[in-house]
């Protein structure tokens, strides 16, 4: 257990950092945008464009591992989303709550963390699980979020309709799964490029993960400190702490079960994949549900306490799953 408190306390004291550095001012919330810019659109797509380059292209394209993640992750949004949706807590709420439970944090602290902990050969599983919630995931649950919205106006679809499309453009310019994607390329046909260009893009990927984890903190502190401004949206600890443990306790274990059973029944689920598609899931709530739910008008003080809760305890939760793991 020390072994893993030894590689997982940087990850979790960079979070901490940056969140001591919004709270305290040293960190302009105005720069935030800014941070999240650099990673989303630079530092990140560098790192799983790297990590793409370097993987084969087989482990890439492993459609056990993609159909036993997806298969959780719908059992996951189905079941919080029946849980929690009440009459305080609509549709919109209640599918970005099933998002932020059902959705790790895998871009931005789970590929750096895990490739860490069990070496290069977990980026592949990582990186195939990104592109399902992405892409499948994300859009599912904004989806459902429109369900108890009117309407769109005639001729334009329903209003679950036009979401998912405008989910899915979000996805069409987001530079991860595109960085993803040329990854791949290169890792299938062989590519080379110049050593300056190589060296500049190691550069951008090196810087990923600890301005990333620094990030979240940030993101993580501004989103308590606006949330404790709006006093007219507090949020009872029932709204958010069980999404929270649900997120850390519950995933993992379906993922677990789940991808058990399918060894058992044959599906050609490599091991080592299944122990990454495990810890993947008992990562904490992925920090850009926050920004998403603003977007769509979901209270974004509960998700955003959610993340903060599954980060905060998924330094112990996490630390113990990686024990019982490996």
């Amino acid at each position: 257990m020390l072994n893993v408190l030894t590689v997982t306390f940087p990850f979790f004291a960079l979070v901490l950092c940056g969140f001591v550095a919004a709270r305290r001012g040293m960190l302009p919330l105005a720069a935030i945008p800014g941070l999240n810019s650099f990673v989303l659109f630079f530092a990140l797509p560098c790192m799983l464009y790297r990590f793409g380059a370097s993987t084969p292209i087989g482990q890439l394209l492993d459609a056990s591992v993609a159909l036993t993640y997806l298969l959780c992750a719908l059992v996951m949004v189905a079941f919080v989303v029946a849980v929690t949706l009440r009459k305080h807590i609509g549709w919109n709420d209640a599918a970005f709550g099933a998002l932020v439970g059902a959705f790790p944090n895998t871009g931005f602290m789970g590929v750096p963390l895990l490739v860490a902990l069990l070496g290069p050969k977990a980026a592949g599983p990582a990186i195939v699980t990104i592109l399902v919630d992405m892409v499948i995931t994300s859009s599912l649950c904004i989806g459902l979020s429109r369900l108890g919205a009117v309407d769109a106006a005639p001729g334009q679809g329903s209003a679950a309709g036009q979401a998912v499309k405008n989910a899915l453009k979000g996805v069409a310019t987001n530079p991860m799964p595109w960085s993803i994607l040329l990854g791949a390329v290169v890792s299938a046909l062989q590519i080379e490029f110049p050593k300056p260009v190589v060296q500049t893009v190691g550069l951008l990927a090196d810087s990923a993960s600890p301005v990333a984890l620094f990030t979240i903190g940030a993101v993580l502190a501004r989103s308590q400190m606006l949330a404790k401004a709006d006093a007219s949206h507090a949020v009872h600890w029932r709204d958010y702490v069980p999404v929270a443990l649900i997120k850390l306790l519950l995933h993992p274990l379906l993922v677990f079960l789940v991808g058990a059973s399918a060894i058992q029944l044959g599906v050609p689920l490599d091991r080592f994949a299944f122990m990454v598609l495990v810890l993947l899931a008992a990562l904490p709530s992925a920090s850009n549900v926050s920004l998403l739910a603003e977007r769509f008008g979901a209270d974004n003080g509960r998700i955003a306490r959610i993340i903060l809760v599954s980060t905060a305890a998924a330094f112990f939760t996490f630390s113990g799953a990686v024990a019982l793991m490996t």
